[in-house]
């Protein structure tokens, strides 16, 4: 007995506007999933990346150590980073995170040092000529100047969070990443379709926000290119 010519799930097809209406629930739960997985894993990194920018900017001789830590880190396989995880958090979303923080730290820790390095020395002894202690330095001198490079960390370790937290997957914390995989299993083509386009949408949406953020932060890039 063949399916109906209608019934675009039974013919398995790649596009299907009936998966879309009858899993409703399951992609709204994986999506919400996903950008939990990425906001946290990004926050955390973030929280992290800045003291640590910080610490290599004040004291040159910690910098090297910091970005070879970093760096390493970044260059272990997405796979084996988990698998080094696991004893610590077992099989949990707490795992992902963890690992999407460590991937994230690369990319922020030097971003954010090279907008701090980038800062000009002049602007610096102004600063200090007109009583700035080191704190507010840094909050008031040093961090906007430095912005636009920490805010392009940002955005690259966002898009980036949002691909690698489909590897979650394997330990069943991966968002639309279990769809993907769940139907990479059976073939189910219109599943593997739909979660990677959506994978793909809320990279995109995320990296046009954080663009949107930026230009609202940095009024002064836009006075510059006009």
């Amino acid at each position: 007995m063949t399916a109906p010519p209608d019934d675009c799930l039974a013919r398995n097809e790649w596009i299907c506007g009936e998966y879309l209406s009858t899993r409703r629930e399951i992609l709204v739960d994986a999506v919400l999933q996903h950008l939990e997985l990425t906001a946290l894993s990004v926050l955390i990194a973030l929280a992290i990346a800045l003291p640590l920018a910080v610490l290599a900017r004040r004291w040159g001789l910690a910098a090297g150590p910091v970005l070879a830590v970093t760096t390493v880190l970044y260059t272990i396989p997405s796979l084996a980073m988990f698998s080094l995880l696991l004893p610590v958090y077992g099989l949990s979303e707490t795992l992902v995170i963890a690992g999407l923080v460590l991937y994230s730290l690369t990319l922020l820790v030097r971003n954010i040092l090279a907008g701090l390095r980038s800062v000009p020395e002049d602007t610096r002894q102004a600063a200090r000529g007109m009583g700035y202690g080191p704190i507010r330095m840094l909050l008031t001198v040093e961090l906007p100047l430095a912005l636009p490079a920490a805010m392009a960390g940002l955005r690259i370790a966002t898009v980036s969070a949002v691909s690698l937290a489909t590897v979650g997957a394997i330990v069943g914390f991966g968002g639309l990443g279990n769809l993907i995989y769940s139907g990479m299993n059976t073939y189910f083509k219109a599943q593997v379709l739909t979660a990677s386009a959506l994978c793909v949408v809320i990279a995109v949406l995320a990296d046009l926000l954080l663009l949107g953020v930026q230009r609202l932060l940095t009024p002064w890039t836009r006075a510059a290119r006009g």
